[in-house]
């Protein structure tokens, strides 16, 4: 029996390389049965949303959906489509793995992590409110002279709730991965109340998954010393803290002692685009968005507008997305399969877009589409 899947192209660059990414999943030799969707700002005009309700129902109805890049104006016009598409699917764990392929151009080649991010509140929760509204009024009297009285106001919510289930989804993957460390990420030393609550609530978490607590930035509060030698009795696990930008430091200089890093969105947006970057860039980070119910899969990357239709922009990160979707769909055999011939076209280094060329102005660079036919190639061998 086919997985029906709803497949979203995206706008800007997206269909260009959601096509590709398509035909080398369809030759993995999975029956999948796509239900194409439209979203983005291409569709402005024709729904009078770049979300239409269709979309969702779709998403919800086959449960997985694989989705090409959308447009996020910056600082005008509609909210993100991402962000609402999270939110109205609950898709609160951001699952970004970040692996070393040989052949990539980087200085890092010891690297394999996984970002989980909670994808749902924080900053991203979009609870803000303009210079000048009653609501920021009220807001800076409330705060007795701590906040300007010109300020626009962005407000940070963490929730008990929120950071329990993307722990247990951290510690989750772990498991079901061999992984060896979790480490929550925060800046607790600072925001004692948002981030000091994301960091109990998972210590809590690490407890009944008999983790060993490694300390480092933080020395436990009273108390948790207990908690260290009953949790030091179970699985193996390793959790572990790390003050967010000495998180940053770390991954610059040692990024091979970390497996999974586990935060808040905000700071999982900006160390996912970092861990991306230690192994080559945007153009190989795919992404997972999960949820109870539903699990949509993405590149990191945006859509890349200025490269519309020019049939150059890279569709790994895509297909590597996609790889990620046929693991969650249990086609784990096809998966391998679309893994490894990745990793050999990479290797090669022949049938690749100019970013990962040594010089990206390399006039033997091929296009989206020829790197998809390349990985066809591999996958028929």
């Amino acid at each position: 029996m086919a997985h029906r899947i709803t497949l979203i192209p995206g706008d800007g660059t997206g269909p260009e390389i959601t096509e590709a990414t398509r035909r080398v999943i369809d030759a993995t030799g999975v029956a999948i049965e796509w239900e194409v969707k439209e979203a983005g700002v291409d569709v402005m005009d024709k729904y009078g949303t770049p979300l239409p309700d269709e979309v969702l129902e779709s998403i919800r109805r086959n449960k997985v959906a694989l989705k090409g890049p959308i447009t996020t104006p910056i600082g005008k016009g509609f909210r993100s489509v991402n962000v609402a598409m999270r939110k109205e699917l609950d898709l609160y764990a951001c699952v970004r793995p970040c692996k070393y392929y040989q052949g990539i151009r980087s200085k890092y080649q010891d690297v394999d992590l996984v970002v989980v991010r909670e994808n749902t509140e924080d900053l991203y929760a979009g609870v803000e409110f303009d210079l000048g509204t009653d609501e920021a009024k009220a807001i800076i009297d409330m705060s007795g002279g701590k906040i300007r009285e010109d300020s626009a106001i962005s407000i940070k919510p963490i929730s008990v709730t929120g950071t329990r289930r993307i722990v247990k989804l951290a510690f989750d993957y772990a498991i079901a991965n061999g992984r060896k460390s979790v480490t929550a990420v925060c800046k607790a030393n600072i925001m004692k109340y948002t981030d000091g609550l994301f960091y109990r609530v998972a210590r809590e978490i690490a407890k009944t998954y008999g983790a060993t607590f490694e300390w480092s930035d933080l020395e436990p509060e009273k108390g948790d010393e207990t908690m260290q030698a009953e949790a030091g009795r179970g699985a193996g696990i390793v959790y572990q803290e790390r003050l967010v930008d000495n998180m940053c430091m770390q991954l610059v200089q040692k990024p091979e002692l970390y497996d999974i890093l586990c935060m808040p969105n905000l700071y999982g947006d900006i160390l996912s685009d970092v861990c991306a970057g230690l192994i080559g860039g945007l153009g190989v980070a795919p992404g997972a968005n999960i949820g109870d119910q539903v699990a949509l899969f993405e590149p990191t990357h945006g859509s890349a507008p200025k490269y519309t239709g020019q049939n150059k922009v890279n569709p790994i990160a895509m297909i590597l997305s996609g790889m990620l979707m046929l693991r969650h769909i249990n086609e784990n055999d096809a998966a391998d399969r679309l893994e490894m011939a990745v990793a050999k076209v990479i290797a090669d280094g022949r049938d690749v877009t100019y970013d990962m060329k040594p010089d990206r102005n390399d006039p033997t660079a091929v296009g989206t589409s020829e790197v998809g036919d390349a990985i066809i190639r591999e996958l028929k061998k």
